[in-house]
């Protein structure tokens, strides 16, 4: 037996392993690509296509998919947060109150209590205010965890108390009070034209991430060689780089294609002592610094997630907790540190939230919770815990703001909206149970 399986193993070294069914199935596991995620991304093109269409051409143009990008940062970066709590078999019900109470608190900040200190647009009063946020938010996420894991109450009562209890927090800051404007630099993370990074930028940021996309393609297939695992044929290698570049440099593309408002783009040109031409000058945004900010925290808590011991307690906590205190692993510090993850992004998506609105107000954040738990069970993540993806729970939230912006076009009421949005979150968990009962 052990000389037949030396064979075997050296096979699947160089890559010409066998693979049993149609040429589909073979495709796919050649290439190892997640069907799941293959699946949503279809789902997503056919909303798209379908809201195009429906909308008389409006739903698929630069300008559109530049904004829809902006509206799903703050979402997409809770959600990354909100895989990981439900993975562990927990809920948070209180990120939109978190996030509507840390950024009425970052907004008072900087517009009443910094100056007095420090003067208007003070190059700190951001950098503070945003500090402020940051530390508020892990403490309001820390203390909800330490009542979740040490007093033993379910996180979905903790975090029901918490929805109301800072929702009420926030409107007694300024006795609901609408706080603005915000600092110039802290305006920025909201996008818009000023906070936005323009088309050379990036063009480079697309060039940067398809060289990491290709170093990690080398570096994947040169850990399996190293530790002996199977390696996918060279033209799977090929098919999955060349596609995934492509996907970017598109994708920045369409985003250079949507360029400054005549009068953004002259005050733009005066600013910077360029010659304002008869046909005027066509200024790309490029990409909003807000939707850089989401895909930074997304590729952060990947790496969080798939290649930190925090990262493994989490979902070992997940599949079996019993079996994970049995190990050795501090189940309730874990819970703790983890709340206190989910608080922190919650600020940073207030600070996201509160500069595109140029103002803090007491409905911000309302029905946020809604939407972030629906982004990561859309992406995949398992109710029941130990299963879910950060690249998932981000393809979640594009989908919700593309129904959200193709309802808006097609100029239908809110009710509705939201009586179409329960019922594609109830389809989508069904579809997700059927998928893995037919994975087992």
């Amino acid at each position: 037996m052990t000389d037949q399986s030396i064979p075997v193993a050296t096979s699947h070294a160089t890559g010409a392993r066998p693979a049993p069914g149609n040429p589909l199935k073979r495709f796919f596991q050649a290439t190892e690509i997640d069907t799941r995620l293959l699946g949503m991304v279809v789902a997503m093109l056919i909303i798209w296509v379908g809201f195009h269409i429906l909308s008389d051409g409006l739903f698929l143009t630069s300008r559109n998919l530049w904004n829809l990008s902006v509206q799903a940062a703050s979402v997409s970066v809770m959600a990354t947060g909100m895989v990981l709590v439900i993975v562990t078999r927990n809920i948070d019900l209180s990120v939109g109150s978190i996030l509507g109470f840390v950024g009425m608190i970052m907004a008072v900040t900087q517009t009443k209590f910094l100056p007095a200190w420090l003067g208007y647009d003070h190059p700190l009063n951001w950098v503070l205010a945003l500090g402020v946020g940051l530390i508020l938010g892990s403490a309001i996420g820390a203390l909800q965890g330490m009542i979740i894991a040490f007093l033993q109450v379910p996180s979905f009562i903790v975090t029901l108390g918490g929805l109301l209890v800072w929702r009420g927090c926030a409107w007694m800051v300024t006795s609901g009070a609408t706080v603005a404007p915000m600092d110039t630099k802290f305006r920025l993370m909201g996008g818009g034209a000023d906070g936005s990074i323009g088309a050379t930028a990036s063009w480079v940021v697309g060039v940067i991430a398809c060289v990491f996309i290709v170093l990690s393609i080398l570096h994947s297939r040169k850990q399996r060689k190293r530790f002996g695992f199977p390696l996918k044929p060279i033209w799977a290698e090929y098919v999955v780089g060349g596609v995934s570049c492509g996907m970017v440099l598109l994708a920045v593309n369409v985003l250079n294609s949507y360029y400054m408002p005549v009068n953004l783009a002259r005050k733009y040109a005066e600013e910077h002592g360029i010659a304002w031409p008869d046909g005027g000058l066509d200024i790309s945004l490029g990409i909003a610094i807000p939707v850089l900010i989401a895909i930074g925290i997304a590729i952060v808590m990947t790496f969080l997630a798939n290649r930190t011991r925090f990262g493994r307690y989490v979902f070992a906590i997940g599949g079996n907790p019993e079996a994970a205190e049995l190990a050795g692993i501090k189940t309730r510090w874990v819970t703790v540190r983890l709340f206190a993850l989910m608080g922190a992004l919650c600020a940073i998506a207030a600070a996201i939230s509160t500069a595109r609105l140029n103002a803090a107000t007491n409905a911000q954040g309302t029905l946020d919770e809604l939407y972030t738990i629906a982004a990561a069970v859309i992406g995949g993540t398992s109710l029941a815990g130990g299963v879910g993806t950060i690249a998932g729970a981000v393809l979640g939230a594009f989908v919700m703001q593309s129904l959200n912006s193709g309802m808006v076009l097609l100029g239908m009421d809110a009710p509705l909206q939201s009586i179409v949005i329960g019922m594609v979150l109830v389809l989508a968990v069904w579809l997700d149970t059927v998928y893995r009962a037919r994975a087992r």
